[in-house]
């Protein structure tokens, strides 16, 4: 359910009037059914996740787990900061577990999160943590990809500031980054010879070193010694020139080596229906790519065209898991 105080509960409720009608994905909720009837939907409190297909055309499911004190909309309260995280990993229990096919994850506000003791920059890494005991055959991650029509941008660095891209870009993370994107495309969606693009870090692409060295010196190598690993991956490319439609036809993802450099052409796009995926997990894991809304939150507004954007994907994936 993410943040209780955020838009996330009134979106869920959006999302299963469009996908009860549409076929689904059917979804069951981890978090607080009084929370989930209080955005005008039929809820019904299952006792396991399976319950939740017969369930969902006619209420939403939700396995109930209370929250501690009242929820105000847009006002986040540290008092239930710990239940949101047990929702979390309850979640992840049940995608470890088999009984859920996937894991969606909506918004949470890392303030009260952090006033209550939570040490995780955000969902992917306490995810990745919860995750990390599990058997898994592939190159593991977290690599974070955000998608889009038909453009998937993975990043190579996330949150950090832009003036400690230079040294954050080397060539292990552009290496590690390309292995997971690579098996994720074959595991995650089906793709048997994946094609990768590799954008670069400088204005043209370096322009043979004039406006920096750093795709001379770890990108073009870093590609090279991908390609003898059997991995097909560009040269590093001009990234003002790797966004539009024909420039796409050419490839299944891209590497971005900075945030903006992969959310400016999604959120271009599709500002409203981009979704973030978790690659490289024992599990299957989507989100919303937006936030908790505090400023909209409880007024009936919020758009929930990324979630079920994001309920699909998982399904997608989920399946395509499932057919190897």
């Amino acid at each position: 359910m993410g943040e209780p105080a955020g838009v996330g509960p009134e979106i869920i409720g959006r999302a299963w009037r469009a996908l009860k009608e549409g076929g689904g994905p059917a979804f069951v909720v981890v978090g607080d059914a009084v929370l989930m009837r209080a955005q005008g939907v039929p809820v019904r409190t299952v006792m396991a996740a399976a319950d939740a297909v017969e369930v969902f055309a006619n209420a939403v499911p939700v396995l109930d787990v209370p929250l501690p004190a009242p929820v105000q909309a847009g006002r986040p309260d540290a008092a239930n900061a710990g239940t949101v995280a047990d929702w979390i990993e309850q979640a992840v229990g049940l995608a470890l577990a088999g009984e859920v096919a996937g894991l969606v994850t909506a918004p949470i506000a890392k303030a009260p999160l952090y006033a209550a003791g939570f040490r995780f920059p955000g969902h992917t890494e306490f995810i990745a943590e919860l995750t990390a005991d599990a058997p898994f055959s592939g190159v593991r991650g977290p690599v974070m990809m955000l998608t889009a029509k038909d453009l998937r941008a993975c990043l190579v660095t996330i949150h950090a500031p832009l003036s400690q891209a230079p040294e954050l870009v080397t060539a292990e993370r552009v290496m590690r980054t390309a292995r997971v994107v690579h098996e994720s495309m074959r595991r995650d969606f089906g793709i048997a010879r994946p094609r990768l693009a590799l954008a670069a870090l400088n204005p043209h692409a370096g322009e043979s070193g004039a406006l920096g060295l750093e795709e001379i010196e770890i990108l073009a190598p870093a590609a090279a010694a991908l390609r003898q690993e059997g991995i097909a991956i560009t040269d590093p490319l001009p990234a003002d020139t790797l966004f539009h439609e024909e420039a796409r036809a050419g490839y299944d993802a891209v590497l971005c080596l900075y945030h903006d450099q992969a959310l400016i052409p999604v959120k271009t796009l599709d500002f409203w229906g981009g979704v973030n995926a978790t690659l490289g997990l024992p599990v299957v894991r989507t989100s919303p790519d937006h936030g908790t809304g505090f400023d909209i939150a409880g007024q009936g507004v919020a758009r929930a065209d990324s979630l079920i954007a994001a309920l699909r994907l998982a399904g997608e994936m989920a399946a395509a898991r499932a057919a190897l």
